[in-house]
């Protein structure tokens, strides 16, 4: 009886254990920040997928939500070795960085750590495309939020 339940508890755990978040606040508003990292993405010579406005999806139901967008967003040289090695990556790829509006009225940028991938995935966590990936959000995201 124990060993089943501490089985069944270890297949659970892994399950609950948080994903890394990357937050960053921004001095802009939602719309404008996104406009920024939309932008800079396609600078970047990467393809944007999809822009969705959870906002306005919620006062198409008639009900309320703070501002808040999500950008999908990809670059195959960096998310294709990855899905070479695990395709279930694809899952979790293209990336998706979102802005929101928080109680306060703080814009906050939100992405998962690219990290994260390897434990979900299997993935070396040494892998070349995870750094890259990271750095690649960092940068654009920061070119998002720069005050200039």
């Amino acid at each position: 009886m124990i060993r089943t339940a501490l089985a069944a508890l270890c297949l659970i755990l892994p399950g609950l254990a948080a994903a890394e978040m990357v937050e960053k606040v921004s001095p802009h508003s939602v719309p404008e920040t996104i406009d920024r990292l939309e932008e800079a993405v396609e600078a970047a010579g990467a393809t944007v997928f999809a822009r969705v406005d959870h906002a306005a999806g919620a006062e198409r139901v008639e009900m309320d939500l703070r501002p808040s967008q999500l950008l999908i967003f990809g670059n195959p040289k960096l998310g294709t070795p990855a899905m070479q090695e695990a395709q279930s990556v694809g899952l979790d790829l293209p990336l998706r960085v979102l802005a929101y509006a928080d109680g306060e009225g703080v814009v906050r940028l939100l992405y998962h750590a690219p990290a994260d991938l390897a434990e979900a995935h299997g993935l070396p966590a040494d892998a070349p495309y995870l750094a890259q990936m990271a750095g690649a959000l960092d940068k654009l995201t920061g070119k998002a939020i720069a005050a200039d």
